[in-house]
């Protein structure tokens, strides 16, 4: 029977290889990660919907001889359906919404050879920067049980540090797959927008949303992305999308990097000393690898990022509750999402469509900004997070701002208040996550690596910022730091 640090030191891609080549037996995998999930679910809560006796019956079958063949994996529990389960969006709206069909990218997957042993935890429609949803309350940090994972994978991300999975699904619409990962300690890529097909939608959050994995390893996620992107019938990326193309977009005769990094907010608020200190630290890596870095300062007009990305933000929220109102009734959604939603929902129901219009038009505003400045560097390096790993509860509203909320939806003040009122009430929050939601309107790729442990143990995470279309020299990168600074062996004393 495999133990369990036999099955801690070996990423997805090494398990997949071992049980190909007969030294593992993929019954064997699976069962060691399911003992994980009993032993520390119950402390993290990261999985909220266990495959496993689903999970002990598909091994049995033939499985593809792909990259992950028998890799045991987790799902988030958000938009990805996987045909006869729930997809739940951490929502007590959805508990009973059962799929009719399986997404491309989990078709992929499977191709791939993995085994799916659950749902993973997500805040309510993954609107927030921290996985404390009302309907399945809140996962914990494996590396301290008082923080928060980071959200909106952060079920996900726990799971992976706490050494259920090697790697498990994820996507960023905001920084959803890159926080998770610098709280946790883990790697995650957003790759550029479109590449990875998000059928049966054609797209999320007008393309904002990338969906891809979390995991240990570089290779797994390089390996997960070679095998997901490409088109689908709803794909509005060019036919000639392969990881192949992208491979050709890294200038092979080019071995050192132009690197720009700042530690200044995007959204000018302050930055935490260790996030600081985390930067300088990839500085002095990345200096002595023989790359060009430099302290760089961008024009980025703070409010017009922070209006631009909630209005998009906002409509969206407005058309899925809306959409579930026509479904399931309007009294039974606001009875039964939580009243931040409702709010949004009610705020964005008089968004104007030339609003939004406006709104969109700035992505392109900083879609320009940002191809200028990359006429001059190769990638944009800052903290991923403005402080460290938060405490659980730190990134909800006071609960006098709560009860403005339930007193606003219950009397319908929120069908009336501006939405200057939503900014103000989400931008303590935003201030500490404000590096992340630049790529996602200009469609960038992105990746968060944890090259940084503060003196309480934390990690804290780099991101670096590429070009559209160079997710191939990002993957490069990250796997050079992965050989200067690993982070393979550091994990939670759980």
């Amino acid at each position: 029977m495999m133990r369990f640090d036999e099955y801690r030191q070996l990423d997805g891609t090494e398990i997949a290889l071992q049980i190909g080549n007969g030294n593992l037996h993929k019954d064997e995998v699976l069962e060691c990660a399911i003992a994980r999930a009993v032993e520390v679910n119950p402390k993290i809560n990261a999985i909220v919907t266990p495959y496993f006796d689903q999970a002990r019956s598909y091994i049995q079958s033939d499985l593809p001889k792909g990259p992950f063949m028998g890799v045991p994996v987790l799902l988030k529990d958000l938009v990805g359906e996987l045909k006869g389960f729930v997809t739940g969006n951490g929502t007590a709206v959805c508990k009973y919404d059962v799929a009719k069909r399986t997404s491309t990218l989990y078709k992929r997957y499977s191709q791939m050879g993995m085994v799916f042993i659950g749902k993973t935890n997500t805040p309510e429609f993954g609107l927030l920067a921290t996985t404390e949803p009302t309907a399945n309350g809140p996962s914990l940090n494996p590396w301290n049980l008082s923080k928060s994972t980071g959200g909106s994978s952060g079920g996900s991300a726990a799971a992976i540090a706490a050494g259920i999975v090697p790697l498990a699904s994820a996507g960023d619409g905001g920084g959803s797959i890159r926080i998770p990962a610098s709280c946790c300690g883990l790697f995650g890529l957003k790759p550029t927008r479109g590449i990875v097909p998000s059928g049966p939608y054609a797209e999320l959050w007008d393309g904002a949303v990338s969906e891809h994995v979390i995991s240990r390893t570089v290779r797994d996620s390089k390996a997960v992305l070679a095998g997901s992107i490409g088109t689908d019938p709803y794909s509005h990326v060019p036919q000639s999308v392969s990881w192949d193309v992208l491979a050709e977009q890294v200038d092979c005769g080019k071995s050192k990097l132009r690197i720009g990094y700042t530690t200044k907010s995007f959204y000018g608020g302050e930055v935490h000393k260790d996030c600081v200190d985390a930067v300088e630290h990839s500085v002095t890596l990345l200096q002595g690898l023989g790359h060009e870095v430099e302290k760089v300062e961008l024009e980025i007009d703070p409010e017009k990022l922070v209006s631009c990305y909630s209005d998009i933000y906002t409509a969206h929220v407005n058309a899925d509750v809306s959409d579930l109102m026509a479904r399931y009734g309007k009294k039974f959604v606001k009875d039964n999402v939580e009243p931040l939603t409702y709010f949004i929902y009610a705020i964005g129901k008089r968004f104007n469509a030339g609003a939004f219009v406006l709104s969109k038009r700035r992505w392109s505003e900083f879609s320009h900004i940002m191809d200028e400045w990359h006429n001059s560097h190769d990638l944009l390096m800052s903290p991923t997070l403005a402080v460290p790993p938060y405490n659980i509860g730190e990134m909800g509203g006071s609960a006098l701002e709560e009860s403005i909320l339930k007193f606003a939806n219950l009397t319908n003040l929120s069908s009336v208040i501006s939405s200057r009122f939503l900014y103000a009430l989400s931008k303590p929050q935003l201030m500490k996550v404000p590096f992340t939601q630049l790529a996602n309107i200009t469609g960038q790729p992105a990746m968060s690596v944890p090259l940084f442990w503060n003196k309480a143990g934390m990690p804290i995470g780099t991101q670096f910022v590429g070009r559209r279309l160079s997710d191939a020299m990002l993957l490069g990168l990250a796997e050079e730091l992965e050989r200067v600074e690993p982070w393979f062996d550091k994990v939670p004393a759980m």
